[in-house]
């Protein structure tokens, strides 16, 4: 029976959860994610975790911080003046915003914490600093 390799492009269904057992990302009700092996398209211990499975295995990957989305970096943390925020949004801790940089390059930020004269943005990814779990079943290899 044929077994991944790097290179080879396959559909897996998944679900995803952190190690408290909280789930936060699941294909079921969907299509299978469909990716190339090795080529950078998922998260590192992903990647790694589908080499070697033959069609209608089913894997549990444990990923470690450091082969899913990294650490925080608390460089991707900054204090932003109220005063540089539209008048009409009125922000909340955990709201999810959308940010420039001078190249006019759009990313995502969280609201971590709201002071007198400044909000505190993460613009971290969601998972950054989560060692997480997925239980994965390769259903094709084209």
């Amino acid at each position: 029976m044929q077994a991944v390799k790097n290179g080879d492009t396959v559909r897996v269904h998944y679900h995803g959860r952190l190690t408290n057992g909280t789930t936060f990302d699941s294909s079921e009700g969907r299509d299978p994610l469909e990716f190339k092996v090795g080529a950078g398209m998922v998260i590192k211990g992903f990647d790694n975790g589908v080499v070697d499975m033959t069609i209608g295995e089913k894997r549990t990957l444990n990923i470690p911080v450091e082969e899913a989305y990294g650490p925080k970096n608390d460089e991707l943390i900054m204090e932003f003046p109220k005063e540089n925020i539209p008048s009409d949004l009125n922000p909340q801790v955990g709201m999810d915003l959308q940010m420039s940089n001078p190249q006019g390059q759009v990313f995502p930020v969280k609201v971590a914490a709201i002071g007198d004269t400044s909000i505190t943005l993460d613009a971290n990814h969601p998972l950054a600093g989560e060692a997480l779990i997925f239980d994965i079943e390769l259903v094709e290899i084209k």
